[in-house]
């Protein structure tokens, strides 16, 4: 079925009083999130580019969390299994670098770059990509990096599947 999720305490209370004061955008995608609809579902529903990236926003936040629907109500309360990582997660960092991958985020992330934004742009961040020295380097410049391609026109509706990409090497 998908991976699910369902509010917090704290989604439920910025539903009601508004208070965390998120976008519009964000919070009708919060109001969508019932506990019973897969990210798929939302997918088609909401037809937002960026939804990962916003649900994985909303889990980190406290507004959601992965709901089990296959558990009864008293295990719905139990924490979620380690196995289970976070939509925004990056893997575990290889216990030795591995220049193999490195090179292939390094070339994904500056390839993606040219090719939805340009380089007169962005030539300090793809310098910064370039310079970058290891995995933990390249993972403190993804959030430039996403940002780049979400803001230009092209890369908004591809910027979820760049994103699990990137995801897979970095």
């Amino acid at each position: 079925m998908g991976v699910v999720f369902a509010k917090t305490q704290k989604g439920h209370d910025e539903i009601a009083t508004k208070a965390g004061g998120l976008s519009p955008r964000v919070r009708r995608i919060l109001i969508f999130v019932d506990g019973k609809r897969s990210v798929e579902e939302l997918r088609s529903m909401l037809l937002a580019d960026d939804l990962q990236h916003t649900l994985g926003m909303l889990e980190e936040e406290g507004y959601i969390e992965f709901h089990d629907l296959k558990a009864s109500p008293q295990a719905a309360t139990s924490p979620v299994p380690a196995a289970l990582p976070s939509i925004t997660a990056f893997g575990d960092l290889p216990a030795e670098p591995d220049p193999v991958r490195l090179q292939m985020a390094r070339n994904f992330m500056t390839n993606t770059l040219n090719a939805f934004v340009g380089s007169l742009g962005t030539s300090g961040l793809l310098d910064r990509i370039d310079k970058s020295d290891g995995h933990q380097a390249l993972r403190d410049l993804y959030d430039e990096w996403y940002h780049a391609i979400v803001m230009s026109r092209d890369g908004k509706r591809e910027a979820e599947s760049l994103r699990a990409k990137l995801l897979n090497v970095i």
